[in-house]
């Protein structure tokens, strides 16, 4: 019998230390060397910046960048972190050295063209970057802050950022709230994350706050709405997505989320020049705005290039940590362990499955999920 793990968004109450979250300036000393995590806001990163990241990851780290749950990017193995930002600010990958941390933003990675989407989200990304590099004060947030948009979908308002909008309402660490935006709703976020740094204390989200929400909300002359949590995102979807528009999109996922130097180069050749993909929350990656031939050449060349680019592949729905040998707290290789798994499957498994090397349990998605332990506890929830 397999019990099934919900994970909700919890937050600690409190944080034993500063925030220590790495950057792609301030990197992180993992087991197999330096880890730079690269911000893209809104998970939009162009083709020529693909080129960047893919030759850096070759030639500069262990040839490995992985997805993150914040549609970011991160190079792990880094031989030479100052070449690396060196490269990383000629792509435009690091806009703001004294802001790059806190340069996290989420977006429904179809930007309001999906069925679901009534909210061009692209270009209030763009604006919400630009105005928070310019408020100085708003470098001291921490690095686990998180700004988010929803086009309508419910994909990003599900994940609960500390703060974000979409076409109902500004939302608090999920919470909607009455408040009177006066039409700019960019100006509005940017005063709620100077309204979290006055209360914060220690907390790194506002959901550790006590009472957090209401004392940001009094601040910017709002009331807390009360109102049913959005229903939790599914897993990462392969395949294609029909835009209102009468084009298409295409969802990949990279096994695990990881990408060596040459299949990030594929896809930036796929995506063409100039061209763009999103990378999602859900560690997938969506080029939108194809025709369905198009589409279905693109999916063609990157199913080579070792994408999964079908609903139905085993990969879909399978994640892991980093396990060992790049953490040093993991008991086991996870990520061997799951890819000998997933070659045992013939399709998607029905309940999303995540491989933890301990009982940090890094990188589990939320909602139902079944979990499986590495070392001498290996468990199924």
């Amino acid at each position: 019998m397999v019990n099934i793990l919900h994970v909700p968004n919890v937050h600690k109450a409190r944080r034993p230390g500063p925030d220590a979250c790495p950057g792609a300036l301030q990197t992180h000393e993992a087991a197999d060397g330096p880890l730079a995590r690269v911000r893209t806001p809104g998970g939009a990163v162009s083709s020529a910046q693909l080129a960047v990241l893919g030759a850096a990851a070759r030639e500069l780290g262990g040839d490995v960048i992985e997805l993150t749950s914040r549609g970011n990017l991160q190079l792990r193995g880094v031989r030479d972190p100052a070449r690396l930002a060196d490269r990383l600010a000629g792509a435009g990958l690091l806009p703001s050295p004294s802001h790059e941390r806190v340069r996290n933003i989420v977006a429904s990675p179809l930007g309001g063209r999906g069925p679901h989407g009534v909210l061009a989200t692209d270009t209030l990304v763009t604006a919400l970057d630009r105005a928070l590099c310019g408020v100085p004060r708003l470098a001291g947030l921490p690095g686990r802050f998180l700004f988010g948009f929803d086009d309508g979908s419910g994909d990003i308002a599900a994940l609960d950022a500390d703060v974000a909008f979409g076409p109902a309402a500004l939302r608090l660490a999920g919470t909607p709230l009455d408040l009177d935006l006066g039409g700019d709703p960019v100006a509005a976020m940017l005063a709620a994350a100077g309204a979290f740094l006055d209360v914060r204390e220690d907390a790194w989200r506002l959901a550790e706050v006590p009472d957090g929400v209401r004392l940001v909300a009094a601040k910017l002359g709002g009331t807390p709405l009360d109102d049913p949590k959005v229903s939790v995102p599914g897993p990462a979807y392969a395949g294609f997505i029909e835009q209102r528009d009468g084009r298409v999109a295409l969802e990949i996922v990279p096994p695990l989320g990881r990408l060596s130097g040459a299949q990030v180069g594929a896809l930036g050749e796929t995506a063409g020049d100039p061209g763009e993909v999103r990378i999602t929350p859900r560690r997938s990656v969506v080029l939108r705005d194809l025709d369905p031939g198009e589409a279905r050449v693109s999916a063609a060349k990157l199913a080579e290039a070792g994408f999964a680019v079908d609903a139905a592949s085993p990969w879909v729905g399978v994640t892991a940590c980093t396990g060992s040998p790049g953490c040093a707290k993991s008991r086991g290789d996870v990520q061997g362990d799951a890819r000998r798994w997933v070659a045992g499957l013939e399709r998607a498994p029905e309940t999303p499955v995540h491989w933890a090397g301990c009982e940090r349990r890094c990188g589990t998605p939320r909602g139902p999920v079944v979990l499986k332990m590495a070392g001498p506890r290996e468990e199924q929830w």
